[in-house]
């Protein structure tokens, strides 16, 4: 017995004192946790879920064709116009799969919409085209909120905003209800009508308004549910950054069409060189304006119109610089170096004269608030390699970097913003007929169809002309809570990394949701990427807790603490 004894002590000792030897060895990586090693069992469980799973997609979406085709061929028939049965076929089969497929319509759904404007005017420009994005989201909404219901799960999030977006929509309501019902009480007479020389609809042109004013606000849940892990997030900020240049290239591509004579530009006379039209479509996107002997240039991009392309650049300049600055990869660090020379780019040469003040304003703020300007090790190499990638385009096209800012400058010298939004708030004021509005949809330019409509260039005059004062200050509330509650969300985290995503985020939520310059929070993309962004702000603290916990197992070889899952698992 002593010798095995003597032998268990030798083989202790040696133990401690190669651990020892381990913890004196400060230089020596650590060792990386070890993978879990599934059985052949556990392996072919998860091969036959698969399986499983492939034939049950592919037998449903067979089903769903079939049925959609049955019922564009018959609606085409009655109609006799094959266009609109392949049409309802399409958007029956888009319905039935988002709504099975929630994940994925809501991913098709994010990398559809900047090409939505191409789309829609390739396609011939039908005002239905136009909410065809819709057909990913608003399936995809109901699946989730019938999941969440069915497994007792939260459906507004966060909670603290439940209060002030109730009171913004029953204000809503009331307008829609009060003053949209009595202006259709008046149209029931026949005499009101709209531009287009039709009788108006007051209650679909509110229902259009509330629509437009609130009908993203569920994407913080969708987008919530959506990020089930931090490779997720990091996929949806490095799909942005993609999507980014890819659309930057074609706004090239498009400048490039017009300036070598591929494509016409603006034809006409008086005031027709000074305003963009459908007629002067170029490659991609809609209406356009070129006229570079007026100094008029006012490109798309992919978009419908050229303001909405501006107000793409300027949210995309704090997507890429979050991409840029905080993924963990070296490699899509240089990508969101290539996206932000991407933007850069695309705002000198496609004449948005916002976009070339607010994008370089952006990152400089960014680098200060989000403190990547002391990250000396992140901050020189990208800061002299976006240097060097504008200085160069700046040498390589001086003359048109200096026409650029001749047009900001005479611009600004003609109509100061300050002064543009001041005069527009007295405007509105004159126009007020009561305390709930003027009709919801009454300022909103895609509802024109259904009823007159007068333009208004800011935001918050706009809501005051449709929903009144009462509605202005319901939305204010909103929109602050909403900070509050994702400045503390982000400030939990404690991943570094993530930490400075959020930080990115949070400031474009902040500087959008007090703008009131334009209405960007009306149309794509920001009507889209605002809310989209507060759900995946207030996701990033249970990720970073989930991937503490995921760190904590492998090291002790123990499982990681139960705690009551709140995952939807259908999602």
């Amino acid at each position: 017995m002593p010798k095995p004894k003597a032998k268990a002590k030798t083989t202790g000792s040696k133990s401690a004192k190669a651990t020892k030897g381990r913890k004196g060895r400060s230089s020596a990586p650590a060792p990386a946790p070890a993978e879990p090693v599934l059985s052949k069992k556990e392996q072919s469980i998860i091969k036959r879920r698969a399986a499983l799973e492939r034939k049950q997609l592919i037998n449903f979406t067979i089903f769903a064709a079939l049925g959609s085709c049955t019922v564009g061929i018959g609606l085409g028939a009655l109609q006799g116009d094959p266009k609109i049965g392949i049409g309802a076929a399409l958007a029956l089969l888009v319905l039935s799969l988002s709504f099975k497929y929630p994940r994925q319509a809501l991913w098709a759904f994010l990398i559809y919409m900047p090409f939505s404007g191409t789309v829609v005017y390739a396609l011939g420009g039908n005002a239905l085209l136009q909410l065809a994005k819709d057909a990913f989201y608003i399936p995809a909404l109901i699946s989730i909120v019938q999941t969440c219901r069915r497994d007792r799960l939260p459906i507004l999030i966060p909670k603290q905003i439940i209060a002030p977006l109730s009171i913004l929509f029953a204000l809503s309501l009331m307008t829609l209800m009060f003053v949209n019902g009595s202006q259709a009480m008046e149209a029931a007479s026949g005499t009101v009508f709209t531009d287009e020389g039709k009788p108006e609809k007051p209650v679909l042109l509110g229902i259009l308004g509330l629509k437009v004013l609130m009908g993203y606000v569920p994407l913080i849940t969708c987008t919530f549910y959506l990020l089930r892990t931090k490779k997720e997030f990091l996929f949806l900020m490095r799909s942005i950054a993609i999507l980014v240049i890819i659309c930057c290239a074609l706004c090239l591509m498009q400048y490039i069409f017009l300036k070598t004579g591929r494509c016409q530009g603006t034809v006409g006379t008086g005031s027709e060189l000074f305003k963009a039209s459908l007629e002067a479509r170029c490659l991609v996107g809609g209406s356009l304006l070129y006229t570079p002997e007026q100094n008029q240039i006012r490109l798309p991009g992919t978009f419908v119109a050229p303001w909405q392309w501006g107000w793409f650049l300027i949210s995309s300049a704090f997507f890429t610089f979050g991409t840029a600055f905080s993924d963990p990869k070296f490699g899509w660090r240089t990508v969101g170096l290539v996206s932000m020379a991407s933007v850069s780019v695309a705002a000198v040469i496609s004449g948005q004269r916002i976009a070339l003040v607010l994008v370089p304003i952006i990152f400089g703020l960014l680098a200060v608030l989000t403190g990547q300007v002391t990250n000396l090790k992140r901050f020189i190499p990208i800061g002299v390699g976006l240097g060097g990638i504008l200085g160069v385009a700046a040498a390589q096209n001086p003359l048109i970097v200096q026409e650029r800012i001749d047009s900001f400058v005479s611009r600004w010298n003609a109509s100061p913003p300050y002064n543009f939004i001041y005069w527009q708030f007295i405007d509105v004021y004159r126009m007020q007929e009561g305390i709930l509005g003027n009709g919801l949809g009454r300022a909103t330019n895609s509802a024109r169809t259904f009823g007159k409509t007068i333009l208004l260039e800011t935001y918050y005059p706009k809501m005051l002309h449709e929903i009144g004062p009462l509605g202005v200050f319901a939305f204010l509330a909103l929109v602050t809570t909403l900070l509050v509650v994702t400045f503390k969300a982000y400030r939990s985290v404690k991943d570094k990394n993530f930490r400075s995503y959020g930080g990115c985020l949070w400031v474009f939520l902040l500087f959008i949701s007090y703008n009131t310059y334009y209405y960007p929070l009306d149309v794509d993309p920001v009507a889209v990427y605002y809310w989209l962004m507060a759900g995946a702000i207030l996701k990033l603290p249970e990720l970073d807790r989930q991937e503490a916990l995921n760190a904590i197992a492998p090291e002790t070889d123990l499982p990681p603490p139960k705690r009551r899952s709140r995952r939807v698992k259908a999602i």
